[in-house]
Protein backbone atom coordinates (compact mmCIF):
# COMPACT_ATOMS: atom_id res chain seq x y z
CA UNK A 1 0.00 0.00 0.00
CA UNK A 2 2.74 2.29 0.45
CA UNK A 3 4.73 1.51 -2.06
CA UNK A 4 2.09 2.35 -4.40
CA UNK A 5 1.18 5.52 -2.53
CA UNK A 6 4.60 6.02 -3.53
CA UNK A 7 4.65 5.74 -7.32
CA UNK A 8 1.06 7.65 -7.20
CA UNK A 9 2.78 10.65 -5.57
CA UNK A 10 5.70 10.84 -7.78
CA UNK A 11 3.55 10.71 -10.88
CA UNK A 12 1.28 13.31 -9.35
CA UNK A 13 4.34 16.09 -9.02
CA UNK A 14 4.94 17.35 -12.76
CA UNK A 15 1.43 17.80 -13.19
CA UNK A 16 0.87 19.51 -10.05
CA UNK A 17 3.92 21.79 -11.01
CA UNK A 18 1.94 22.87 -14.21
CA UNK A 19 -1.06 23.40 -12.35
CA UNK A 20 0.56 25.92 -9.89
CA UNK A 21 1.76 27.91 -12.48
CA UNK A 22 -1.74 28.30 -14.62
CA UNK A 23 -3.85 28.89 -11.44
CA UNK A 24 -1.48 31.32 -9.56
CA UNK A 25 -2.50 33.98 -12.61
CA UNK A 26 -5.93 33.68 -12.38
CA UNK A 27 -7.81 36.79 -11.26
CA UNK A 28 -9.85 36.85 -7.96
CA UNK A 29 -13.04 35.81 -7.97
CA UNK A 30 -13.22 34.41 -11.76
CA UNK A 31 -14.88 31.28 -12.44
CA UNK A 32 -12.10 28.72 -14.10
CA UNK A 33 -12.45 25.08 -15.67
CA UNK A 34 -9.63 23.34 -13.97
CA UNK A 35 -8.40 20.02 -14.34
CA UNK A 36 -6.20 17.97 -12.08
CA UNK A 37 -5.13 14.07 -11.27
CA UNK A 38 -7.03 11.51 -9.38
CA UNK A 39 -3.61 9.30 -9.13
CA UNK A 40 -5.81 6.10 -6.95
CA UNK A 41 -7.90 5.49 -10.26
CA UNK A 42 -5.54 6.75 -12.63
CA UNK A 43 -7.97 9.88 -14.15
CA UNK A 44 -8.42 13.23 -15.02
CA UNK A 45 -11.26 15.04 -13.35
CA UNK A 46 -12.45 18.79 -14.29
CA UNK A 47 -13.96 21.09 -11.59
CA UNK A 48 -15.05 24.78 -11.89
CA UNK A 49 -12.87 27.01 -9.60
CA UNK A 50 -14.44 30.27 -8.23
CA UNK A 51 -12.25 32.80 -5.92
CA UNK A 52 -13.47 35.63 -3.77
CA UNK A 53 -12.08 39.11 -3.81
CA UNK A 54 -8.19 38.41 -2.45
CA UNK A 55 -5.07 36.82 -2.09
CA UNK A 56 -5.76 34.29 0.56
CA UNK A 57 -5.05 31.96 1.93
CA UNK A 58 -8.71 31.40 2.19
CA UNK A 59 -11.28 28.43 3.44
CA UNK A 60 -12.37 26.30 0.56
CA UNK A 61 -15.60 24.40 -0.25
CA UNK A 62 -15.56 21.58 -2.29
CA UNK A 63 -18.75 20.30 -4.15
CA UNK A 64 -19.64 17.22 -5.01
CA UNK A 65 -22.64 16.88 -7.37
CA UNK A 66 -25.48 14.44 -7.62
CA UNK A 67 -26.62 11.62 -9.83
CA UNK A 68 -28.16 13.98 -12.16
CA UNK A 69 -24.17 15.47 -12.69
CA UNK A 70 -22.45 19.49 -12.73
CA UNK A 71 -23.97 20.62 -15.81
CA UNK A 72 -26.36 21.34 -18.36
CA UNK A 73 -26.03 23.78 -21.25
CA UNK A 74 -22.00 23.49 -21.17
CA UNK A 75 -22.28 25.12 -17.25
CA UNK A 76 -23.32 24.07 -13.85
CA UNK A 77 -26.78 23.94 -13.54
CA UNK A 78 -28.32 26.49 -10.79
CA UNK A 79 -29.10 24.65 -8.08
CA UNK A 80 -25.25 24.40 -7.68
CA UNK A 81 -24.18 28.05 -8.86
CA UNK A 82 -26.52 29.08 -6.09
CA UNK A 83 -24.91 27.74 -3.20
CA UNK A 84 -21.54 28.10 -5.11
CA UNK A 85 -22.09 32.22 -4.83
CA UNK A 86 -23.16 31.62 -1.47
CA UNK A 87 -20.03 30.36 -0.56
CA UNK A 88 -18.19 32.97 -2.61
CA UNK A 89 -19.67 35.83 -0.45
CA UNK A 90 -18.90 34.00 2.85
CA UNK A 91 -15.12 34.26 1.38
CA UNK A 92 -14.58 30.41 0.38
CA UNK A 93 -12.86 29.36 -2.73
CA UNK A 94 -15.39 26.94 -4.54
CA UNK A 95 -13.86 23.85 -6.23
CA UNK A 96 -17.06 22.34 -7.97
CA UNK A 97 -15.79 18.84 -9.09
CA UNK A 98 -17.59 17.10 -12.22
CA UNK A 99 -17.16 13.18 -11.22
CA UNK A 100 -19.37 12.18 -14.04
CA UNK A 101 -18.40 14.18 -17.35
CA UNK A 102 -14.60 13.62 -16.35
CA UNK A 103 -15.66 9.76 -17.06
CA UNK A 104 -17.83 10.15 -20.02
CA UNK A 105 -20.90 10.02 -18.29
CA UNK A 106 -24.22 11.57 -18.46
CA UNK A 107 -26.72 10.62 -15.47
CA UNK A 108 -26.25 8.06 -13.03
CA UNK A 109 -29.18 7.84 -11.42
CA UNK A 110 -30.37 4.99 -13.32
CA UNK A 111 -27.55 3.41 -15.19
CA UNK A 112 -26.08 0.21 -13.36
CA UNK A 113 -22.17 0.22 -14.20
CA UNK A 114 -21.83 3.71 -14.36
CA UNK A 115 -23.51 4.16 -10.89
CA UNK A 116 -21.49 1.54 -9.18
CA UNK A 117 -18.12 2.72 -10.41
CA UNK A 118 -18.88 6.27 -9.33
CA UNK A 119 -19.84 5.27 -6.04
CA UNK A 120 -16.80 2.88 -5.87
CA UNK A 121 -14.24 5.95 -7.27
CA UNK A 122 -15.78 9.21 -5.93
CA UNK A 123 -14.16 8.78 -2.39
CA UNK A 124 -11.00 9.09 -4.13
CA UNK A 125 -12.27 12.01 -5.97
CA UNK A 126 -12.33 13.77 -2.66
CA UNK A 127 -9.61 13.28 -1.79
CA UNK A 128 -7.83 14.36 -4.95
CA UNK A 129 -9.52 17.75 -4.87
CA UNK A 130 -8.35 18.18 -1.35
CA UNK A 131 -5.01 17.59 -2.52
CA UNK A 132 -4.94 19.83 -5.35
CA UNK A 133 -6.15 22.73 -3.15
CA UNK A 134 -4.57 22.36 -0.99
CA UNK A 135 -1.21 22.65 -2.92
CA UNK A 136 -2.64 26.34 -3.90
CA UNK A 137 -1.25 29.29 -2.15
CA UNK A 138 -4.18 31.32 -2.12
CA UNK A 139 -5.75 28.22 0.04
CA UNK A 140 -6.15 27.77 3.76
CA UNK A 141 -4.83 24.23 3.89
CA UNK A 142 -6.62 23.58 7.68
CA UNK A 143 -9.80 25.19 5.98
CA UNK A 144 -10.68 23.38 3.09
CA UNK A 145 -14.22 21.62 3.96
CA UNK A 146 -16.32 18.59 1.81
CA UNK A 147 -20.10 19.13 0.88
CA UNK A 148 -22.14 17.21 -1.39
CA UNK A 149 -25.79 16.39 -2.87
CA UNK A 150 -28.09 13.18 -3.44
CA UNK A 151 -25.19 11.18 -4.80
CA UNK A 152 -22.63 13.58 -3.91
CA UNK A 153 -23.92 13.72 -0.22
CA UNK A 154 -23.55 10.19 -0.29
CA UNK A 155 -20.30 9.98 -1.59
CA UNK A 156 -19.31 12.38 1.39
CA UNK A 157 -20.21 10.22 3.99
CA UNK A 158 -18.20 7.25 1.86
CA UNK A 159 -15.39 10.10 2.30
CA UNK A 160 -14.85 10.87 5.79
CA UNK A 161 -15.49 7.68 7.61
CA UNK A 162 -12.82 6.31 9.03
CA UNK A 163 -12.51 3.28 6.73
CA UNK A 164 -13.28 5.11 3.41
CA UNK A 165 -11.60 3.80 0.63
CA UNK A 166 -10.70 6.98 -0.99
CA UNK A 167 -8.67 8.35 1.99
CA UNK A 168 -4.94 8.30 0.80
CA UNK A 169 -2.15 6.51 2.91
CA UNK A 170 -0.67 8.29 4.31
CA UNK A 171 -3.47 10.76 4.86
CA UNK A 172 -2.66 14.50 4.34
CA UNK A 173 -1.18 16.76 6.94
CA UNK A 174 -5.09 18.93 7.02
CA UNK A 175 -7.92 16.25 6.50
CA UNK A 176 -11.04 17.74 5.85
CA UNK A 177 -12.21 20.47 8.49
CA UNK A 178 -15.91 19.70 7.96
CA UNK A 179 -18.11 18.11 6.06
CA UNK A 180 -21.89 18.70 5.35
CA UNK A 181 -24.42 16.59 2.97
CA UNK A 182 -27.80 17.61 1.77
CA UNK A 183 -30.56 14.38 1.37
CA UNK A 184 -27.55 11.99 0.79
CA UNK A 185 -27.92 8.26 -1.11
CA UNK A 186 -26.54 5.58 0.91
CA UNK A 187 -26.84 7.30 4.34
CA UNK A 188 -27.84 3.52 6.33
CA UNK A 189 -25.74 0.96 8.34
CA UNK A 190 -26.25 -1.29 5.18
CA UNK A 191 -24.81 0.53 2.45
CA UNK A 192 -22.27 2.34 4.19
CA UNK A 193 -20.88 -0.86 5.34
CA UNK A 194 -19.62 -3.55 2.65
CA UNK A 195 -18.93 -3.33 0.08
CA UNK A 196 -18.32 -0.06 -0.11
CA UNK A 197 -16.68 0.46 2.53
CA UNK A 198 -14.11 -2.34 4.40
CA UNK A 199 -16.29 -2.20 7.80
CA UNK A 200 -19.27 -4.32 9.13
CA UNK A 201 -22.98 -2.73 9.66
CA UNK A 202 -22.92 -0.49 12.81
CA UNK A 203 -18.86 0.52 12.87
CA UNK A 204 -19.20 3.52 10.65
CA UNK A 205 -17.60 6.51 12.89
CA UNK A 206 -15.79 9.82 11.55
CA UNK A 207 -13.86 12.03 13.40
CA UNK A 208 -14.78 15.19 11.20
CA UNK A 209 -17.78 17.23 12.22
CA UNK A 210 -20.67 16.20 9.79
CA UNK A 211 -24.20 18.19 9.52
CA UNK A 212 -26.75 16.82 7.51
CA UNK A 213 -30.36 17.81 6.68
CA UNK A 214 -32.82 16.16 4.88
CA UNK A 215 -36.47 16.56 3.79
CA UNK A 216 -38.98 14.38 5.69
CA UNK A 217 -40.92 14.12 2.43
CA UNK A 218 -38.28 12.64 0.58
CA UNK A 219 -39.02 9.37 -1.51
CA UNK A 220 -35.52 9.17 -3.17
CA UNK A 221 -33.22 9.41 -0.08
CA UNK A 222 -35.18 8.51 2.98
CA UNK A 223 -34.76 10.41 6.23
CA UNK A 224 -35.47 7.77 8.51
CA UNK A 225 -32.68 4.70 7.42
CA UNK A 226 -30.22 8.03 7.63
CA UNK A 227 -31.29 9.09 10.95
CA UNK A 228 -30.90 5.39 12.68
CA UNK A 229 -27.29 5.32 10.68
CA UNK A 230 -26.23 8.66 11.86
CA UNK A 231 -27.84 8.45 15.34
CA UNK A 232 -25.48 5.18 16.07
CA UNK A 233 -22.98 6.93 14.23
CA UNK A 234 -23.23 9.64 17.17
CA UNK A 235 -23.01 7.43 20.00
CA UNK A 236 -20.01 5.42 18.98
CA UNK A 237 -18.57 8.90 19.18
CA UNK A 238 -18.98 10.67 15.92
CA UNK A 239 -19.38 14.73 15.70
CA UNK A 240 -22.58 14.37 13.75
CA UNK A 241 -25.07 17.00 13.62
CA UNK A 242 -28.58 16.17 11.63
CA UNK A 243 -32.03 17.99 10.69
CA UNK A 244 -35.18 17.01 8.92
CA UNK A 245 -37.17 19.40 7.29
CA UNK A 246 -40.89 18.69 7.48
CA UNK A 247 -42.94 18.14 4.15
CA UNK A 248 -40.29 18.74 2.15
CA UNK A 249 -38.84 16.72 -1.08
CA UNK A 250 -35.75 15.92 -2.71
CA UNK A 251 -34.23 18.48 -3.85
CA UNK A 252 -35.48 21.20 -1.51
CA UNK A 253 -33.07 23.38 -2.00
CA UNK A 254 -33.07 24.26 -5.74
CA UNK A 255 -34.01 27.54 -6.69
CA UNK A 256 -37.86 28.06 -8.34
CA UNK A 257 -38.14 24.27 -9.10
CA UNK A 258 -41.69 23.15 -8.66
CA UNK A 259 -42.87 19.91 -7.02
CA UNK A 260 -43.21 16.70 -9.64
CA UNK A 261 -42.12 13.72 -10.31
CA UNK A 262 -39.12 12.99 -12.26
CA UNK A 263 -40.84 10.25 -14.71
CA UNK A 264 -37.31 9.78 -16.70
CA UNK A 265 -36.32 8.09 -13.77
CA UNK A 266 -39.59 6.01 -13.10
CA UNK A 267 -39.10 2.37 -12.13
CA UNK A 268 -41.95 0.21 -12.38
CA UNK A 269 -45.09 2.43 -10.55
CA UNK A 270 -42.60 4.40 -8.38
CA UNK A 271 -40.63 7.90 -9.86
CA UNK A 272 -38.39 10.11 -7.15
CA UNK A 273 -40.76 13.86 -6.22
CA UNK A 274 -38.13 16.60 -6.00
CA UNK A 275 -39.55 20.41 -5.29
CA UNK A 276 -38.08 23.96 -3.81
CA UNK A 277 -39.54 24.35 -0.18
CA UNK A 278 -38.38 27.87 0.19
CA UNK A 279 -38.50 27.96 4.16
CA UNK A 280 -35.74 24.36 4.06
CA UNK A 281 -34.21 26.31 1.23
CA UNK A 282 -33.23 29.40 3.42
CA UNK A 283 -32.48 27.36 6.62
CA UNK A 284 -30.50 25.19 5.06
CA UNK A 285 -28.19 27.86 3.95
CA UNK A 286 -27.94 29.73 7.33
CA UNK A 287 -27.19 26.30 8.90
CA UNK A 288 -24.10 25.63 6.49
CA UNK A 289 -23.15 29.16 6.91
CA UNK A 290 -22.85 28.62 10.55
CA UNK A 291 -21.52 25.39 10.67
CA UNK A 292 -18.55 26.01 8.22
CA UNK A 293 -18.22 29.52 9.78
CA UNK A 294 -17.76 27.67 13.05
CA UNK A 295 -14.36 25.98 12.12
CA UNK A 296 -11.51 26.77 14.11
Amino acid sequence: MMVRAVRQARAFLPWLAAALVSLAALPSSAEELVHFQNPQHQLTLAAYLSRPPGDGPAPAVIMLHGCSGLVASERPTSLYRDWRDAFVKEGFVVLMVDSASSRGFGQTCTAGEARKRMWAERPSDAYAALAFLQAQPFIDPARVSLGGWSQGGGVVLLSVGRKSSGRPNPLPTHDFARAFALYPGACSETLQSRPFVDAPPKSWVTDIHLLVLMGAADNWTPSGPCEAFLKGARERGSPVEFHTYGGAAHGFDAPRSPTRAIEAYRAGGWAPVIGTDKEARADAYERVRVFLQAMH
